[in-house]
């Protein structure tokens, strides 16, 4: 989809491309009473900053720029992720989590399982996934509605 106008994000791209700035990596530095904390990591010819960000703006950020996102196994075993892991880090040392993350969650995540939801069911779920800034399952519960919305 390509809005007619630039999106907050799409402008902060091209202010920071327009002033050459690096967009480098995003970094999930810390999980506090269920809020993530996150940082991105910019430079321009001279210097490199982390500059503080919500977690959902770093990774529409990320995208945008292509940019990895970081963060340490701690924070995700905090949030209940679960990463299979291939290498070894010794104890005490912190490691950034490079691999394909998995979460573990009772709620329903594929079509096939919104397809089954009332629609009452689904308008709360998709408020308690916007309350948790998971964009991309609301993305998925909202076409369900709105399919359902237009076949009436």
């Amino acid at each position: 989809m390509q809005p007619s106008r630039p999106l907050t994000h799409d402008l902060m791209k091209n202010f920071m491309t327009a002033f050459a700035i690096d967009l480098h990596e995003i970094n999930i530095c810390d999980l506090q009473e269920g809020i993530f904390y996150s940082k991105l990591v910019c430079s321009t010819e001279n210097d490199t900053v982390e500059i503080d960000s919500r977690t959902s703006d770093a990774i529409a950020l990320a995208v945008r720029f292509g940019c990895p996102i970081y963060t340490y196994e701690n924070i995700l075993e905090s949030a209940g992720i679960l990463m299979e892991d291939t290498t070894t880090t010794p104890p005490g040392k912190k490691k950034k989590a490079k691999q394909e993350v998995m979460v573990e969650s009772d709620d329903p995540t594929g079509n096939e399982d919104l397809k089954t939801m009332t629609l009452e069911e689904l308008n709360n779920l998709l408020n308690d996934v916007l309350e948790g800034e998971d964009y991309i399952r609301a993305i998925a519960i909202r076409d369900e509605i709105n399919s359902r919305r237009k076949n009436k």
